[in-house]
């Protein structure tokens, strides 16, 4: 079983072995999010997460730009996200973009070919790793534009960052660039440009070669934990631990150390 193709050529997606790369696809427009990039950005997130033959994912952007943020300009064509539209409207968020990548257990990989803003930059914070190119920047200008990190920036800065740390980014409003970025932690390392794709998919295979239900259930542990009292924490991680026990990886792993050679992980 794969992951089925995207139905809008604005979303590239592409599986070789077990790592699914998914490439925002408008460079003319720094690939901002459109309608039907929103749309099938989600419904490919989703089945990613339940396709066994996926292990871990990696999300990037065409051309040299990441995501420049929600594309507001479509509105007239019928593709427009609603945003400027008068009236009350009852927002179905529980399917959008960040919201399925924070509630993934398969690892995301962000391989930040360029610049994300707005949208685009908390898209990169909702992943599990960043990796940037040395032309990436984060446009962290929300108060600049008489806004704030509103899908999942809010939320995440402060928990990757420290409070102090957070607020200097939130408040200020620059745009940090790649170094810049790093030396705050907004991502894990910076790589040359022409080494990015190379970078993310060696550390995507080291991660799939892994037992996959292994670093499933332990990002699904360190994620429910933020919102848990150790006790708890500990008390659900044994939970999970159990039936792993049980599984045909726990035993392939004992076998493989016994036997000095490397694990085959089949993901039962």
């Amino acid at each position: 079983m794969a992951v089925s193709p995207s139905n809008t050529e604005e979303l590239l997606v592409d599986q070789s072995g077990n790592i699914l790369t998914i490439t925002l696809n408008r460079p003319d427009r720094l690939n901002a999010i459109s309608g039907p990039m929103l749309g099938a950005l989600s419904s490919t997130l989703q089945e990613a997460n339940t396709d066994p033959s996926v292990r871990v994912v990696i999300l990037t952007g065409a051309g040299r730009g990441f995501c420049a943020g929600l594309d507001l300009k479509n509105e007239s064509s019928g593709d427009g996200l609603g945003v400027a539209r008068p009236g009350y409207r009852l927002f179905d968020l529980h399917n959008s973009p960040p919201i399925v990548i924070n509630r993934m257990d398969k690892p995301i990989i962000c391989a930040l070919n360029g610049a994300a803003a707005g949208y685009g930059m908390d898209l990169a914070l909702g992943c599990d790793i960043r990796i940037a190119s040395e032309h990436a920047k984060m446009g962290a200008v929300f108060a600049k534009r008489g806004v704030l990190p509103e899908s999942g920036g809010c939320w995440y800065l402060p928990r990757l960052l420290g409070w102090a740390r957070a607020a200097e980014v939130a408040f200020l409003g620059d745009v940090l660039d790649a170094q810049k970025s790093l030396e705050v932690g907004l991502v894990n390392k910076v790589v040359p440009h022409d080494q990015l794709m190379a970078e993310a998919t060696a550390m995507a295979t080291k991660i799939a070669n892994n037992a996959p239900l292994s670093v499933q259930s332990t990002k699904r542990m360190m994620r429910l934990g933020q919102d848990e009292t150790f006790e708890a924490a500990v008390d659900h991680i044994y939970l999970q631990l159990l039936p792993l026990f049980q599984s045909d990886d726990f035993k392939e792993g004992l076998s493989a150390f016994a036997e000095r050679r490397e694990p085959q992980f089949k993901g039962r």
